[in-house]
């Protein structure tokens, strides 16, 4: 029976689909933890507060990275070049989400309104990470292998979604809540299809590493599809709405090591 703990099993148990998956991810990663170093050199002078957890944001993502790509190491592996079509991260750039990579090399302070803009996209994008590696870690939280590696990764990513929602509830009672509602549901409607495109994508791949036959990657294709509706429909709310969370603070101290990895 085909279910997503047998599809990820498959796709960890055979070096070539592990390869690209530890290497597309490290690489998104990679990007995420330069974007947040770069914003946190860059925040205007009004919101400097924020620096030390947004350059934190950024350090769990370098770690995040250097952990699949250690993963790699284990194996005896490589990461290998991330196909266009898997980047998850300049997919989102190129409608127009986040903060523009031109933007970001260049040595000019970012307005109040860039920095909103920084937080409602990552508010957007670290439901989605947050939503997977809760996946991972109920599948393969005890795996003898990628056991801590999920772990970790998902505590850093509530981390991130912790933070995202406090701050945002902190700008929108300041009176900035048009500007964050709008800019959530624009980033939300253009994440899910961002995600369909990149998931089928890496399923497309996949399928060539592992030889699917044509019904199994027609289902998949389906359920993917069938995915995005539900969340064009509904599903996005879950995205954009914001509340005070349980972890206060969430990035206000150092990134934990990974030394393990």
């Amino acid at each position: 029976m085909l279910t997503a703990k047998s599809l990820f099993q498959e796709i960890i148990d055979d070096d070539e689909s592990f390869q690209l998956f530890c290497s597309i991810a490290a690489s998104g990663e990679a990007q995420g933890g330069w974007e947040n170093g770069r914003i946190a050199a860059l925040v205007p002078p009004g919101m400097r507060e924020l620096a030390p957890k947004i350059a934190r944001h950024g350090a769990d993502e370098d770690k995040h990275g250097r952990i699949f790509n250690a993963l790699l190491k284990k194996r005896g592996l490589e990461p290998v070049p991330v196909p266009s079509d898997t980047d998850y991260t300049m997919l989102l750039e190129r409608r127009g989400i986040g903060l523009a990579h031109d933007k970001l090399r260049r040595d000019e302070r970012l307005s109040e309104r860039d920095i909103i803009v920084y937080l409602s996209h990552s508010r957007v994008t670290e439901q989605r990470a947050a939503d997977q590696m809760g996946l991972l870690v109920r599948y393969f939280g005890d795996h003898p292998e990628l056991g801590k590696a999920v772990r970790m990764i998902d505590d850093d990513e509530s981390n991130h979604l912790a933070y995202c929602h406090e701050e945002l509830l902190r700008l929108n009672y300041a009176g900035h809540g048009r500007l964050i509602q709008r800019t959530l549901r624009e980033s939300a409607l253009a994440e899910i299809q961002v995600y369909r495109d990149v998931s089928l994508a890496v399923m497309s791949h996949m399928g060539r590493i592992l030889g699917w036959p044509r019904t199994r990657a027609a289902v998949l294709a389906a359920g993917i599809h069938a995915v995005h509706a539900y969340e064009r429909a509904a599903g996005w709310h879950k995205m954009v709405n914001l509340e005070m969370p349980e972890r206060r603070d969430a990035l206000g101290t150092p990134a934990a090591p990974a030394h393990a990895f």
